[in-house]
């Protein structure tokens, strides 16, 4: 049975699907099965996987709101599997307040290939909607980067909220799996501050590693790839892998 992580933040632009898509990929190098399950309508973790999103006509979509089977929807990428998405998401949200059991159709949809990989990362949407909370209800644990300023800590605190709900309502075994420092600047002392302020906060759900800001890892999604094959020696792909070691390592 795999374990199922949502990868989330309400906030846009903290690394979340660059976390994913990198993540996925130092699992699957390592040897881990891995299925990266894109919830986010823009589909950029489908694209930064290496696949055409506009021509996945058979998506994440038709699995929710289509009935389609899910193993057909799957698409295997030398850098692990994916579920991918594409525009014709942005309207699922509406379309599951009206299913049965609304809050739970992902991890429905989820249930027949759950012994067929180690790992199931869940990318979410930027926002705390059906389906984030399609996300949280089918996941194990969070995964919560957090971009190292002043801002990303005010939209932590109603994230961590909506997590507490989601656990004493619906999902009681949820649980955070990490915390990631994103976008680290190690010249400045603000960054340094900021995660100074996670870490009396979260403790030891604080990832060791920290992603600092690199070029690299902004480039690799516009060519379809991870950036620890965008450029391996680049500090950008160093960081991840060592996440993805520190990941199995708390896993074990």
């Amino acid at each position: 049975m795999s374990k199922v992580i949502a990868i989330t933040n309400q906030k846009g632009g903290v690394g979340k699907t660059t976390t994913a898509v990198n993540l996925a990929a130092a699992l699957a190098e390592s040897g881990a099965r891995v299925l990266l399950c894109d919830m986010d309508p823009q589909g950029n973790a489908t694209s930064g996987m290496g696949i055409d999103k506009n021509a996945a006509t058979v998506n994440i979509y038709n699995v929710l709101i289509g009935g389609a089977e899910i193993k057909g929807a799957i698409r295997r990428t030398r850098f692990g599997d994916v579920l991918p998405a594409n525009k014709n998401l942005s309207g699922a949200g509406v379309e599951l307040v009206e299913a049965e059991d609304r809050e739970f159709v992902l991890k429905t949809a989820l249930a027949p290939v759950r012994d067929e990989y180690d790992y199931i990362l869940i990318d979410c949407p930027p926002s705390l909607e059906m389906l984030t909370l399609n996300s949280l209800c089918a996941a194990d644990t969070a995964l919560i980067p957090v971009q190292c300023e002043y801002f990303a800590l005010e939209g932590l605190s109603d994230l961590i909220s909506t997590i507490r709900m989601i656990k004493r309502g619906l999902n009681p075994t949820l649980d955070i799996e990490g915390v990631l420092l994103t976008m680290y600047d190690s010249r400045t002392n603000f960054s340094a501050q900021v995660a100074d302020e996670i870490k009396k906060f979260f403790g030891k759900k604080v990832y060791s590693v920290v992603i600092p800001r690199n070029v690299r890892v902004s480039e690799a999604p516009s060519h379809g790839e991870p950036v620890t094959t965008y450029d391996r020696a680049s500090r950008g792909s160093a960081a991840y892998l060592e996440l993805g070691k520190e990941f199995l390592k708390r896993n074990k």
